[in-house]
């Protein structure tokens, strides 16, 4: 990993910044001050960010922005799913431009942080120079009824979902999404602590095709499975708080910016089908199978993918300022 990646740096500046409905988020800046602006948005929902998201962009060129969005990560409180929806979200996102004085930035993401990435654009497209998105995800019910219900991933991993539906017994199996939500807001801190751990290696078992034999042990923040579980749960109980086909069907007002966006053949969180429907109806937007690589970020073709599609952004970018 260490390899293909840029080098391992540290923030310049580190803060939490206050929101509202009192929210706090953790936000830091690293790379180039004077560089090309770029906001990584982690995935989840309630994944939280990590240091090797920076090691996506050259720090010579980009003044990299990493955050935990609202209930999750370092942000303040967490777990939290008070005052939690897209609308939050994408309302936080423009308040950290705003904050940090930027006119226009670069908007990447993986996974959920592809859907918030979105839903950002299509709200606040003047502010976006472009998006780097990997593994597609659009909200719709199909895509979490795939994860969560018997008829979808689970015909591939049979295995693991016994195992993931053994976690909650008394459950039916066509309503495990809202059992779980109910386990892991519910008062008991027990219960609610090994269902965040099912959820997550559940997830992460699906995730991918270069790590083997991942089993609970490989759960080793027991904070980050439970702001995951909680805060997920949470958005796909409530259909995502987006409409039905939302995204695909405002994708006019992000048309016109350029997009790269990478998604894994063998993705099984994410089902390469819904990239292909978003790149089909954004003229602007560039798609890359990555032929061996699964859903994880950190995966070899991944990284390699990113990095490469950060390098093609940020020359694209400074061509496009030095004829304006």
């Amino acid at each position: 990993m260490s390899r293909l990646l840029f080098p391992n740096i540290a923030p310049y500046q580190q803060e939490w910044l206050e929101v509202g409905n009192g929210h706090q988020l953790y936000l830091e800046q690293s790379g180039n001050p004077e560089g090309i602006a770029v906001v990584y948005l982690h995935g989840g929902p309630g994944s939280g960010s990590c240091k090797n998201h920076r090691r996506f962009f050259d720090p010579e060129k980009y003044r990299i922005i990493l955050f935990d969005q609202r209930g999750c990560g370092r942000s303040k409180p967490s777990p939290s799913i008070n005052d939690n929806s897209p609308g939050h979200l994408v309302a936080d996102l423009d308040a950290i431009r705003k904050h940090l004085n930027i006119d226009h930035w670069l908007v990447a993401g993986g996974s959920w942080g592809t859907t918030l990435a979105l839903l950002y654009g299509i709200e606040f497209p003047e502010t976006v120079l472009g998006f780097i998105l990997r593994g597609i995800f659009l909200g719709t019910a199909a895509e979490y009824d795939w994860l969560y219900r018997p008829d979808g991933a689970s015909g591939f991993f049979p295995e693991y979902y016994r195992e993931f539906t053994e976690q909650l017994p008394d459950i039916d199996v066509d309503s495990m999404l809202q059992g779980y939500y109910e386990v892991l807001t519910g008062s008991n801190e027990i219960a609610a602590i090994a269902a965040s751990k099912a959820w997550s290696l559940w997830e992460l078992r699906l995730s991918s095709i270069e790590h083997h034999n991942i089993d609970i042990q490989q759960i080793e923040d027991p904070h980050q499975a439970l702001c995951m579980a909680k805060v997920s749960s949470h958005y796909f109980v409530n259909k995502c708080f987006i409409d039905e086909g939302y995204i695909l069907a405002s994708i006019d007002r992000i048309k016109a910016i350029p997009a790269i966006i990478l998604h894994g053949r063998y993705d099984m969180v994410c089902q390469l089908r819904y990239a292909d429907k978003l790149v089909q109806a954004w003229p602007n937007a560039q798609l890359q199978i990555l032929p061996k690589a699964g859903h994880g970020g950190f995966e070899s073709q991944t990284i390699d993918g990113f990095c490469k599609a950060t390098d093609t952004m940020a020359s694209f970018i400074e061509e496009k300022g030095s004829r304006e």
